[in-house]
């Protein structure tokens, strides 16, 4: 309902309508399904171990000589159906999804046709071909190669910038040029410092990220990280990324660590909707806690493996602690 009042915003926009946005909301559900598997896991083991404990029956499991961690051993068993499902989902059908979503909201909006890969975003107008490897952070694009075709479809003009500014009025400035004018003859080669390039590629058109680390899967994020690497380019936030999705299935697991103590240790009185707020917060200062983290670890460039851990270690500790205090 959140994205659909977002999308909402956007109805009309070129051809973006009801029908685009409905279809929009059914690919990008696989995605959201994924990042709230943990919250779920936790919130959902709040609802039965609670509704078990206001009803005596926890008490009862643990009379007739059922250890915590046997009552435990039986909800990470349940969760271990829940990490499956989220891999399965996680790894086959969000990432395409995901890609498939936002080629047809950008498509809908926009005249252009567009081809999001892994390795850049490519762009058709007319008879160039249009690949943009990186989008900085103020928008201006670098690495950009711009082929032209003649009538016969033959490569007549390829262009290489380093970078390219937009200065509005469908016109980019695009800074140190390097272009070949191909010939059946022969091949021209010159540089420029700058240039004018006029194009009507809308800016909105390439806000899309070049390769979202949200649209790869897990093979995939390890191969654009080599490829990254091989060519001297920062890989730090799709290193986060890679060990992001390492660490979520484990995320399940401790969420539901975390539910025991508050069932188990708490008083039988305390009311379902107690019990879930209590969720909620939890869930709401895990993810706080782990986005804070991940950005700070990108700021300053820590180590990806460690910035990903580091909330869920804290957090594990924590449902340990609380465990062993109740048995």
């Amino acid at each position: 309902m959140f994205t659909f009042s977002d999308e909402i915003k956007d109805l009309g926009k070129g051809h973006y309508g009801l029908k685009e946005i409905f279809t929009y909301l059914a690919l990008t559900s696989p995605t959201v399904f994924y990042e709230l598997i943990p919250a779920s896991a936790l919130l959902g083991s709040l609802f039965i171990l609670g509704a078990m404990g206001n009803n005596h029956e926890i008490i009862a499991m643990r009379a007739a000589g059922l250890s915590v961690f046997g009552i435990l051993r039986a909800v990470m068993l349940a969760g271990a159906i829940l990490v499956a499902m989220a891999i399965t989902v996680g790894e086959f059908v969000a990432p395409s999804a995901e890609r498939a979503a936002r080629l047809l909201k950008v498509t809908a909006q926009n005249e252009q046709v567009v081809m999001n890969s892994k390795y850049g975003l490519w762009l058709r107008e007319g008879k160039k071909f249009i690949n943009v490897r990186q989008l900085q952070d103020d928008g201006s694009l670098s690495d950009i190669n711009i082929f032209e075709l003649d009538d016969a479809a033959h490569l007549r003009l390829s262009t290489h910038a380093d970078s390219a500014r937009f200065l509005g009025d469908q016109q980019w400035q695009l800074e140190q040029i390097k272009q070949s004018e191909i010939s059946t003859k022969q091949i021209l080669a010159s540089q420029q410092t700058e240039s004018i390039w006029r194009s009507s590629i809308a800016p909105d058109l390439v806000k899309i990220v070049v390769v979202n680390p949200n649209n790869l899967a897990l093979y995939d994020l390890m191969m654009y990280i080599d490829f990254l690497k091989d060519n001297q380019q920062k890989s730090h936030v799709y290193e986060m990324a890679l060990w992001g999705r390492i660490v979520n299935p484990l995320v399940t697991f401790i969420m539901l660590l975390i539910s025991a103590p508050f069932v188990i240790g708490v008083k039988r009185g305390v009311s379902l909707g107690g019990r879930m707020m209590i969720g909620v917060v939890i869930g709401m200062g895990f993810n706080i806690i782990d986005k804070i983290t991940g950005h700070i670890g990108l700021i300053y460039d820590l180590n990806p493996p460690l910035i990903a851990v580091v909330p869920s270690l804290i957090a594990l500790s924590l449902a340990l602690l609380a465990i062993r205090k109740v048995q």
